[in-house]
């Protein structure tokens, strides 16, 4: 399994599709630096070369592409800076609700969790019929 940047790429994909297993690098990002390491996009990801791989990982960095793990940190402190200044966009983040203008009314239960029932408090001498 070959393994670029701390991430092991799927084998039998093409490496076109392996690629933007690397968080940061999307379809079109991967056609990108194939093309600029000069790779043929249609090999499989075991089939490459560790010359090959070398190349593709060295585009990354002089490039200069935010990836993986700094690319996740920094993506967090944008939010922690959001939170802490208190704009609209923060306060969302911190009471867990969704930020870019969904509707909330009803869906955006990804951001909200499961339902929490909200109901009346039933006398428990009600159904045998004493109250």
């Amino acid at each position: 399994m070959p393994r670029l940047l701390g991430v092991d790429l799927p084998e039998n994909k093409r490496i076109e599709a392996s690629l933007p297993y690397i968080y940061g690098i999307g379809p079109a990002r991967a056609r990108e630096i194939l093309t600029k390491a000069e790779v043929d996009v249609n090999l499989r990801a075991n089939q490459l070369t560790p010359e090959q791989l070398n190349r593709i990982g060295q585009i990354i960095a002089e490039n200069k592409y935010v990836v993986e793990g700094d690319l996740r940190r920094e993506i967090q402190q944008n939010i922690r800076r959001l939170m802490a200044i208190g704009s609209y966009r923060g306060i969302r983040h911190k009471r867990g609700l969704p930020v870019r203008g969904q509707r909330t009314g009803t869906n955006a239960r990804t951001r909200k969790g499961p339902r929490k029932t909200v109901g009346v408090i039933r006398n428990k001498d009600a159904k045998a019929g004493k109250v």
